[in-house]
């Protein structure tokens, strides 16, 4: 089983209460969460990939147990391995390209070098057509093109799955179509697992080998395409 997962938190604030209580288990390789805003879609895919903590249960991937809150077992994100991808991209502004893809391989908090990628980094801006804007900063760089560091920078950590934030919801109609092509060949290629969070139809029709649609925290439906 790729995806076992069994997680409750409560999400308390001055005006509401709100519950994620998920049960998920799936073989898809290509997995979308589907649902309005405020489903709890992002919550979750936080969860799996360390960034939040449940208040109880557990997440296995790959039948390596991530989080287990019965018998203490809590993994980091970089012990995952289950890269998460945000909306808004998260590039590091002070940072060039070369700088935001290669981030992750460094061990310590100094700054990867400005002017000299590592092989790793070359191949990942070869594999984006960005090596022409190596050594531009955030602010010079298109949707897309932050679109394509974002992801370079997931994949050169070698992740075990890529956990994907609405992805395309930033670009405009012409743009999506193309780096929905692009993400989809790409996965194909590299055999990696992926769940992707959208309410665009035609993200679920371009990536839901199964669609898992959410409401209210939970799960509505639970679909094979």
């Amino acid at each position: 089983m790729l995806w076992d997962v069994s997680v409750k938190k409560t999400y308390q604030s001055r005006h509401r209460q709100f519950e994620i209580n998920i049960r998920l288990q799936s073989d898809a390789k290509r997995l979308v969460l589907f649902g309005p805003s405020g489903a709890g879609k992002t919550q979750f895919l936080k969860m799996l990939s360390g960034l939040t903590t449940p208040e109880s249960g557990f997440i296995r991937f790959s039948s390596n147990d991530m989080y287990d809150h019965a018998s203490g077992i809590l993994k980091t994100p970089q012990q995952r391995r289950l890269v998460y991808v945000f909306q808004e991209y998260a590039l590091f502004p002070h940072l060039n390209v070369v700088q935001n893809i290669g981030f992750s391989l460094h061990k310590n908090w100094l700054n990867p070098g400005k002017n000299v990628p590592s092989s790793e980094v070359e191949k990942w801006l070869d594999k984006f057509e960005l090596k022409s804007l190596a050594f531009q900063y955030p602010h010079q760089l298109s949707g897309g093109q932050s679109q394509r560091v974002a992801l370079a920078r997931a994949l050169v950590m070698s992740p075990n799955a890529l956990l994907l934030d609405e992805p395309f919801s930033a670009l405009d109609e012409s743009l999506r179509h193309a780096l929905r092509d692009e993400l989809s060949d790409l996965q194909q290629q590299l055999a990696i697992p992926m769940v992707l969070i959208s309410h665009n139809p035609e993200d679920v029709l371009k990536f839901g080998d199964e669609i898992v649609t959410l409401a209210h925290g939970k799960i509505t439906s639970h679909q094979t395409n």
